[in-house]
């Protein structure tokens, strides 16, 4: 059975929810949508993942220096343990993060999988976020670099685009990442039908990540 490590990436400064969040209490660490911060949110939908298919690890949880205290006092709040907290001594974005978790996991198994998670998504339907892990760990079982796409609702310029490629059974190639639009071009997107928002989730083994 295979290892399934998740990685929370919770080292955002939330300068969009600025002053409620700021860059010593960035949005992830507050109650946005429930009586846990969105940070806590995002372990609970761990619960039931992957009971029949993979064994579930405790989390790698990356953040900055200045947050190392929220994230610690956090998780006692909910009685998670983490398999580590990992500091950025400065933000270089999702790559380098994920590359620090990958190396982190690779020392014992680098056939461990990772599902990369933001610390500051809404996600109301949790089983449908389950089901669909689940068939993200299946493709990264196989080799394959695992990424989640989300229905547009309307032509937003605020994400980057992931353009769908060919079906692979219950997954799909990606044809294209595309960076934010203008508006006249996330237009287009959304009435061609086949390109999603780009979530910032992603599912692969820790070694075939570091191998790419």
């Amino acid at each position: 059975m295979s290892k399934l490590i998740p990685v929370v990436m919770a080292g955002g400064s939330g300068t969009r929810l600025w002053p409620l969040s700021r860059k010593l209490y960035p949005k992830q660490f507050l109650s946005l949508t429930s009586e846990q911060t969105m940070f806590q949110e995002t372990l609970s939908r761990l619960d039931g993942i992957g009971a029949d298919t993979c064994a579930l690890q405790n989390p790698l949880v990356v953040c900055n220096e200045e947050h190392r205290f929220i994230v610690a006092e956090q998780l006692r709040q909910v009685e998670r343990v983490a398999g580590a907290i990992m500091l950025e001594p400065v933000g270089r974005n999702t790559a380098p993060a994920v590359a620090l978790a990958a190396l982190q996991a690779a020392q014992s198994d680098r056939e461990a999988i990772l599902l990369v998670l933001a610390a500051d998504h809404v996600i109301r339907d949790v089983k449908a976020f389950q089901q669909t892990v689940e068939k993200a760990v299946a493709a990264a079982s196989a080799g394959k670099l695992v990424t989640f796409g989300v229905v547009p609702r309307s032509p937003e310029t605020g994400y980057g685009y992931i353009k769908v490629g060919a079906a692979q059974g219950e997954v799909s190639e990606v044809a294209a990442f595309v960076e934010k639009p203008d508006a006249e071009t996330a237009q287009s997107y959304l009435d061609e039908g086949c390109y999603l928002w780009n979530s910032g989730m992603f599912v692969f083994k820790a070694g075939t990540y570091l191998d790419e």
